[in-house]
């Protein structure tokens, strides 16, 4: 982590500039807000009683707005996942001015010194947060995980339930987790490995405003917490998939693996990165092999998510199996609809269909018109990001020109070789040539430019 010191205020004027750039809402507009307070006082009436069972959450410790908490429960040899997602369909009606509102955002951008929601705060971060200051509307997905890691979904039922702890990712001991919690996640993680799933990500650049003010610029690597509680969200996601496809219906999420063609320059390049790929391995045997921790395997692993066609949204439709690569399986977002618009429609469908009843009209008639609003959703948020990390390189740097900085080689593409400089959170490229993931260089800093969001490393003998 590095603090980034702004007496200039760099970085705080050009985040300005990028809310700007962006067109970053400030605020919501006066009718959404007074929609907003209105929806917030709406009782719950139509929920069971929950409130006697032990939920909790698992967030980061600043999150206010909580999506999701959990209940664990034995039921022989498996386990029964209660898995509890903010009713936020409870609030926000199909049509309504809060409803048109998250069309236009889609999903909830994350800067530094502050968020623009997909719902006003009185919403997200109060009425349908699952924190622990009171009973909250929510959903609840049973989902029956059993000892190979497989899912099934027992129910879907709405229900008030008061979480008893915020268990926060950086501070969570084993110990202060519901007994079957670890086991569930393991189980989920040995069914992924089978079905060739993606296994990990590389650690991924990140700016934070800390709680003395400073901003900061950090790697972040997965915590072992991280990566539990994902486990929980996506048993609970395979298993609203499977209900969808049973019933021919819905939106999932969708990735395409590599093609042959792809496949092929795969296999070029993990021969140039010294990487022996056997030649009668299938690529998600292969996957399987790699460490990420190892410089060389870490860049073999970012081209092959770039090797794939991205992943996105799509409708159900008749013939196709929706195929999420990464995962190895049909796969539906259903556990953060305070963030994400799509989530609350699958929700609200799963709902349905587990009650045997029909998908609502407005709900179904939805789902094709999602992946084109969430697809500029996660598009903008993605430049935004992006845009943030190269600010703080740059302000970070701005008065550093001329240094000489030692590096490591991670990536190769066409505009030369991309370097994670070893001593700051900062990732460039450069004009090495000769050169392959993992080797060291020597580069000099000929300019940083936040105004324009740009490094230039020159290598050096």
């Amino acid at each position: 982590m590095r603090i980034l010191r702004d007496p200039q205020c760099l970085l705080s004027e050009g985040l300005a500039t990028l809310r700007l750039q962006f067109q970053v809402p400030p605020t919501f507009p006066e009718p959404v807000l007074a929609a907003a307070e209105a929806a917030a006082t709406r009782a719950p009436t139509d929920h069971a009683d929950w409130t006697e069972r032990a939920f909790v959450t698992l967030d980061p410790a600043g999150a206010t707005d909580l999506d999701q908490a959990f209940a664990i429960e034995p039921a022989g040899s498996d386990w029964l996942l209660h898995y509890a997602i903010a009713d936020v369909g409870w609030f926000v009606a199909p049509g309504s001015a809060l409803d048109a509102e998250a069309w236009q955002r889609g999903v909830t951008t994350y800067l530094p010194d502050g968020k623009a929601g997909l719902y006003p705060p009185i919403l997200a971060e109060g009425a349908s947060s699952l924190l622990p200051d009171g009973p909250r509307p929510a959903v609840v997905f049973t989902v029956r995980v059993r000892p190979d890691g497989e899912t099934a979904l027992d129910g879907v039922t709405r229900a008030v339930i008061r979480s008893r702890a915020k268990l926060a990712y950086e501070s969570v001991q084993d110990g202060d987790l519901l007994p079957g919690f670890l086991e569930i996640a393991a189980r989920i993680e040995l069914a992924a490995a089978r079905r060739g799933a993606a296994r990990v990500d590389p650690p991924e650049q990140q700016v934070e405003r800390g709680g003395d003010g400073q901003f900061h610029l950090r790697f972040r690597p997965l915590l072992p917490s991280e990566t539990r509680n994902a486990a929980l969200s996506l048993a609970c996601n395979l298993a609203v998939a499977k209900l969808l496809l049973e019933h021919e219906t819905g939106l999932f999420r969708v990735m395409a693996g590599p093609d042959p063609r792809s496949e092929a320059r795969l296999r070029q390049t993990a021969r140039a990165f010294g990487l022996t790929w056997p030649d009668a391995a299938p690529l998600a045997q292969f996957e399987k092999l790699l460490d990420p921790a190892d410089p060389r395997h870490a860049a073999f692993m970012l081209a092959v998510r770039r090797a794939g066609q991205g992943a996105s949204y799509a409708p159900f439709v008749p013939g196709a199996v929706p195929w999420y690569a990464a995962i190895a399986a049909p796969y539906a977002h259903a556990t953060a609809p305070l963030r994400r618009l799509a989530d609350r429609y699958v929700v609200e469908a799963a709902l349905a269909l587990a009650n045997d009843r029909p998908v609502p009209e407005p709900i179904a008639a939805a789902f094709p018109l999602l992946p084109a609003a969430m697809q500029r959703g996660d598009a903008c948020a993605g430049q935004i990001e992006r845009a943030v990390v190269d600010l703080a390189e740059t302000a970070m740097l701005a008065d550093r020109t001329g240094e000489l900085f030692d590096a490591v080689v991670t990536d190769l593409g066409e505009q030369g070789a991309r370097i994670q400089l070893c001593d700051l959170p900062v990732v460039a490229r450069t004009t090495a040539r000769e050169v392959v993931p993992g080797d060291r260089v020597r580069v000099r800093l000929d300019s940083a430019d936040p105004a324009t969001r740009r490094l230039t490393f020159q290598r050096v003998q």
